[in-house]
């Protein structure tokens, strides 16, 4: 006689491969790619591959754990459910920042900088800045700013600049 096998973990199985699947395909590029640490051409790649497929790819995974979710409800216990709704939460949460360039959060340009006579400068002495000149027109842009916004988008000699760090 043919024994019938019981496949009530199947289901949880592919709701956890794809929520895993959903879920990587934002937080692993957001951990690569972090301002201030190294990152290697590789991981790079990597992350630079999964952020392309990422919209497609989390929208997929979460249709998948949703129609799943719905299926093994009626049959959980507490703390299934418990674990299917926060599960839930961080596809689709990955679903939306998937979608969005949550880069621009971290480094938005300057687009009207001001500045002040050298000998009116509160820098110290010892302070790193980049130094942009064209014709008589002369800027320095103090590091310590750069390095938070990035991107600074100046007029020099009449000469519109993108001064990057």
């Amino acid at each position: 006689m043919r024994e019938s096998r019981d496949h009530s973990g199947l289901p949880w199985l592919i709701f956890f491969v794809s929520a895993l699947a959903g879920i990587g395909l934002f937080f692993i590029p957001a951990f690569i790619i972090r301002p201030f640490a190294h990152q290697t051409p590789t991981g790079l790649a990597l992350a630079m591959a999964l952020r392309q497929r990422a919209p497609w790819g989390t929208l997929i995974a979460g249709l998948i754990c949703l129609v799943l979710a719905l299926l093994l409800w009626g049959a959980a216990d507490r703390w299934r459910k418990i674990a299917l709704t926060f599960v839930m939460v961080l596809v689709a949460f990955s679903a939306v920042m998937a979608r969005l360039n949550y880069f621009e959060w971290m480094f938005h340009p300057v687009d009207s900088a001001q500045f002040e006579a050298a000998s009116a400068s509160k820098l110290d002495k010892s302070e790193m800045v980049l130094a942009v000149r064209y014709g008589d027109d002369a800027r320095a842009y103090p590091i310590r700013e750069m390095a938070y916004h990035h991107v600074l988008n100046d007029v020099v000699a009449g000469v519109p600049v993108a001064v990057t760090y």
